[in-house]
Order: C-alpha cells, then structure tokens, then sequence
C-alpha cells in the first residue's frame, strides 16, 4: 500500500495540463484547456481539463476525474499503477512497505533487466540502421516485407550481426554485468564460451503496458531446416509469456476507439496490420492464448476478432482459447483468410481498402465459425453432428452471463434446428456439472421465477428521491462554505439574521430530521461532511477530487462541472448581471431540502401502502393507516411550502 503522504506529494506534483497533454492536444479556452475527447470519435472538442480545479471532464463520454482517473480511464492503469506511473514521471520515491532484505534485492534486479533491454533495444535498432550489415540484411528483408521506416520505428524493430560477440562485448565494454546479461537470456555460455542468442536475426522487441521493453523475438533469414526459425527471450522477472501479447502497447488506444481487439498469431502479422492502416491488432505471439492474455485485452475493450490463417491446421486446436475468452465474458468473431494466406501475407497481397472491407464482410460469430468447421468434418454421420452440438453448448455454458447464453442458445437450435428445450436440459447438465460440489447450483430457467414489475409509481418515486438526493450533495461541493442569510432565534428569544454555512445547514436539517441518503456513495460523501463539521470544518470539491475512490472521484467531478459556462467578459464587458444559482444560494437550498424531504416523505408513504397490501392482521392494518394519514400531512405541508398542488 501506498503511503498517503506519498499519494499527497505525488497529487501536488502532477500538473494536469502536462499529463493530459501527452495524449490530448490541448487548446486554451478562457481559463481552461480544450481538445478532442480521447474515448469517443468526435469532430467538435468537448474535452475540458481545469487547471484550477486540476480535473478533466470529457462531455462525450460523460467520463471526468482527476489526473489519476485520467489514467486509470485512457490507459487502464490500476490506481497504484497511475500512481506509480505519475511518480516515475515527476521523480517521487514510492516505498510500499518496509522492504526485505530479498524484496530490496528483487526489485534492484528488475531494475538491471529493464535498464540491460533497454540498452539492447538500442543497440539492436541502430544496427539495423546505421550499419552496412544491417542495412543490406535486415532493413532490407523488413521493407521486403513493405515496412517503411515509420513502421520500424513505431515497433523499434532491430538486428542482431552475424557475429556471435558483438551485443555481448558492446555490453561489456558500456558497463553492463556479464552475470545479468546471461540472466537475461541475451547471451548464453557453452563449452566454447559466451555467445550471442539472438545473433544473425532481425529482432521483434516486446514491451509491456507502458512501452518498457521486457523481452525479445529474433527471426533467422536463414533456409537452414535445422535452425529455429523463431527465438524468443526465456522468462524472467520482468517477462512473463502468459501476462504479455506483442504489440498491446502501441494497440491499445485503437483498441478503446474501436471498441475491438483483432487477435492475430505472430509477430509480422501485428505490424503488417498496422502498416495497412488497422492499429487494434495483438499477437500471443505463437503461444496458446491464455487467462491472463484474455484478462489484459478485457481491460481495453470486451470484443474479440480472431483471424485465423487460411490454412492453419490449428484450427480446432484454437477453439479452447475461444471458450476461454468466453469465459471471461468478451463477444468473440472470427474471421478466416483464404486458402494459403494469412493475416500478413493477405494484407501485403490486396489494398488497404480491399484488406479492411474483407474484415468486415467475412467476420462470423463463434457458433456460425465453430459449427462450420466441425460439420465439415461429420459427412452426415448423426453420431458425429450430436457431438458437435455438444461441443457447441459446451462453449456455451462457458459465458458467464445468463441472458447472453440463452441468446446464444437460440441461435444455435436455429442453426440445427432442434428444439430449443432440448439445447437448454444439456446446458444445465454442463453447468450443474460444473458447479458440482458448489453451495449454490444452476437451476433451469423453467423452475426460476418470473421477475415481477415494481409498481412504476414508486420507481418514480424512487429515481426523483435519487434525483433529489444528487441535488443537494452538488450544492455542499460547490457552495458548502458560503454563507446563506438565517433568522436564528438567539438568548433573549430574538430572531437574527446570521450568516449559516450552506453545508452546515443541509447537515442539521438533516440530522434533525434522523435523515439519511438512499445512494451509499452520496452516502459516504455526506458522512465525510459530518465528520470534518464536528471539527469546525467544512469541505469543498478539491477534498474529494483526489480521493481514492473512482466513484467518489467521478461523481464529484461530474456535478461541480458544468458544459457551459458564463464569461467573466459578459459581466466586465457590458456590466450585465444574471441570476445565477450562486447569487441565490438561500432560495436554492432551502427549495432543494424542501423537496427532498417531500421525496422522502412519498417513499414511505409508498413502502406502507405496500405493506398494507400484504398486511392481514387487523390491528396491523389499523396502525399502518394511521401511518399513512400521518405521513400524507406530512408530505401535503412540504408540498404547500413549495406551492405545489397535490390531487391524491
């Protein structure tokens, strides 16, 4: 866990603007910065960051928060990783924990294989560009391929010489431990000594999430059978094959964008993507998918299109990756090349215009893609297509969403046009079978019961209480410490005008009345209100800009932000004045407590009329009427405070 002190230091060091701007072209409007919003297309900026305030809301996507929450929202950073993110940028130290011996020893370690790739990132890049033997070698096999340099720079693609020496020796003489070097995987040791892995290769570097290089793939230009014609970095402390997909760094914002992943097999197909224009393209890099491969794609967007080669004879070997991404709840399609190609040679074959419309036009759901294949393989044999079916609602069963899976259901007894019934008992037997030994079994949707309505008039009830709710935990954020004119009764029994905190104020109404909030996070805001007035302290928005809790965060951010706002130039300029919340503030509270308490008033008069319907006991019946009529005076004295007729 972070120390608050340090979460403090590392919030007064960030400038908003400067962070926002890396990613964001920015624009200065009045006293705060515009751009075109980062999660959704858009032609007109309504992107705003406030410097004042050092909070961003994006009108679009209705997204907003702080520099933290930038972070964790554009590039999917957990919050310890934003805050490690931003310390590493403005050179704060971050001490977790009181570290171990062994801890203090790992991370140092971590630290030499980071700084080790880097320096061999380096070297392998300026090989391939700035030497005779890798300019005639390996640039030319890479624009063989039609890369141009934009692309070999956007993948910092290398080359490694022939001779079985030169990183190793260039390493040493820079500095580095021959000990790291070989810990790293860079350089192995045999009878004959030290020599270099990756030698006479091109080089495909593999970055993690925020584009450190943690490992390497090497393709030999050899037609040598005997030599391997992919290497790649064993694991490591910083590498772990089943936590990485090649090219998800410089993929992932296409990814948001787009809203889709398309899942390719190696290392040339990402980049041949690229170069024709589609950028949300991840490899596995020739590894079976995993869990945590899945779980990394699911944080940028939950659908899937896997492109499978034309020939590939892996294909039925894939279908346990697909239920694995169904598993995690992502919509899968596939779509498959023609005879012979694949992704990068079909992309290097046909235009850009021609490669993308045959994305488009020949992505399948997994059922059509599964069913097609395993049936072209049953030759009518009724055996054989029983277990196809099984097959496919064994995929199904996969999904954890229940709503998902019925559709899913659908479509396949369309697809065999079997009874649908038929389908559901074998998907329940799959799924009790895999609960087995579970407290809590499925139950076929059969024997579930029917969801019953709500009355609407007390969802109404319901949402305007919400709704009111809202509306006053906006005016404690933005006006809680400016002073509205009271009548207070003093010593003598006087009534004088006092100037009370609005927070103050909604605060003892509330307590006076033993009210509270129906939405836990207004809640929890509410209560951090009441704490610090017991300590003769009123809070405004800043406190709870930097608050660890997202919710918190983006609900404060939302209602102290508003898309329109008026010129300080419209009063300086021509001395015009407008009533506005803010010069009415006494008016304003006083209206919105009113009408809470009417809201509140209405849903208890909504829950007793419920338990009326229920009630058999005479005597219980009486009591709750009384309630009832009591309630309803109540309510009816609130509604004439605020001039409003009532009909029932």
């Amino acid at each position: 866990m972070i120390p608050k002190e340090t979460i403090d230091k590392i919030f007064e060091s960030a400038d908003i603007i400067e962070v926002i701007g890396q990613f964001v072209s920015l624009k200065k409007s009045g006293s705060n910065y515009k751009g075109l919003s980062p999660f959704v297309n858009e032609k007109t900026p309504s992107f705003m960051v406030s410097p004042a305030k050092r909070i961003f809301k994006d009108f679009s996507s209705g997204k907003g928060g702080n520099v933290v929450t930038f972070l964790m929202e554009h590039e999917h950073f957990t919050y310890p990783e934003a805050l490690k993110w931003l310390a590493n940028k403005y050179q704060i130290e971050v001490q977790e924990k009181e570290q171990t011996p062994e801890d203090i020893a790992l991370n140092n370690e971590k630290d030499k294989l980071f700084i080790i790739h880097k320096y061999a990132n380096t070297f392998f890049h300026n090989q391939l560009k700035d030497t005779q033997e890798g300019k005639s070698i390996g640039l030319s096999y890479f624009k063989q391929r039609g890369y141009d340099l934009t692309t070999i720079d956007k993948f910092q693609l290398g080359y490694s010489p022939e001779n079985p020496k030169a990183f190793s020796e260039a390493a040493l003489k820079d500095g580095h431990k021959l000990d790291l070097i070989i810990k790293s995987g860079l350089v192995k040791t045999n009878e004959k000594g030290n020599y270099d892995f990756f030698r006479a290769r091109v080089i495909f570097p593999i970055q993690n999430l925020t584009g450190r290089v943690i490992g390497f793939g090497g393709r030999t230009l050899r037609t040598d059978k005997k030599t391997a014609k992919y290497f790649n970095s064993p694991e490591s402390e910083i590498y772990k094959k089943s936590y990485v997909l090649y090219g998800l760094y410089q993929a992932k914002n296409a990814i948001i964008k787009q809203d889709n992943c398309y899942l390719v097999e190696g290392y040339t197909d990402v980049i041949s993507l690229n170069q024709a224009g589609i950028e949300n393209v991840v490899s596995s890099s020739g590894t079976s998918l995993t869990e945590g491969q899945i779980r990394l794609i699911k944080r940028f967007t939950k659908n899937v299109t896997i492109l499978y080669d034309g020939d590939s004879a892996g294909i039925k070997a894939s279908f346990r990756g697909i239920d694995l991404i169904l598993k995690e709840g992502l919509n899968v399609q596939v779509v498959l090349f023609p005879e012979g190609e694949d992704p990068d040679s079909f992309s290097q074959k046909e235009s850009n215009s021609i490669f993308r419309n045959y994305l488009q036009e020949n992505k399948k759901g997994f059922i059509k893609f599964k069913s097609e294949i395993l049936l072209s393989e049953t030759k009518n044999d009724p055996i054989k297509k029983a277990e196809t079916i099984k097959d496919i609602v064994q995929s199904i069963s996969a999904i954890p969403d229940q709503i998902t899976r019925t559709v899913f259901l659908k479509e396949t007894s369309d697809q065999f046009d079997m009874d649908e019934q038929v389908l559901l008992n074998e998907l329940n037997k799959i799924l009790r079978q895999n609960t087995y030994g579970k407290a809590t079994q499925y139950k076929p949707n059969i024997n579930q019961p029917k969801v019953v309505d709500v009355q609407k008039s007390k969802k109404k009830t319901f949402n305007q209480l919400e709704f009111q709710e809202r509306d006053l935990i906006r005016l404690m954020l933005m006006y809680g410490d400016l002073g509205i004119p009271l009548n207070i009764e003093n010593e003598e029994g006087e009534l004088v005008e006092q100037h009370y905190p609005l927070a103050q104020f909604v605060i003892e109404e509330m307590v006076s009345d033993k009210l509270s909030y129906v939405n836990e996070d207004y809640q929890k805001i509410y209560n951090e209100f009441l704490d610090a007035l017991e300590n003769d302290l009123i809070l405004n928005d800043q406190h709870f800009i930097n608050n660890p809790d997202q919710n918190i965060n983006s609900i404060v951010v939302d209602l102290t932000t508003s898309r329109d706002h008026l010129s300080e130039n419209w009063i300086k300029k021509h001395n015009i004045h407008t009533k506005t919340e803010g010069n009415q503030l006494k008016k304003a509270v006083v209206e919105s407590v009113t009408i809470f308490k009417l809201r509140v008033t209405e849903n208890l008069i909504s829950n007793k009329q419920d338990q009326l319907k229920s009630e058999e006991k005479e005597n219980e019946l009486i009591n709750i009427l009384k309630d009832i009529k009591q309630l309803t005076n109540v309510r009816n004295i609130f509604a004439n405070e605020l001039g409003i007729i009532i009909t029932k």
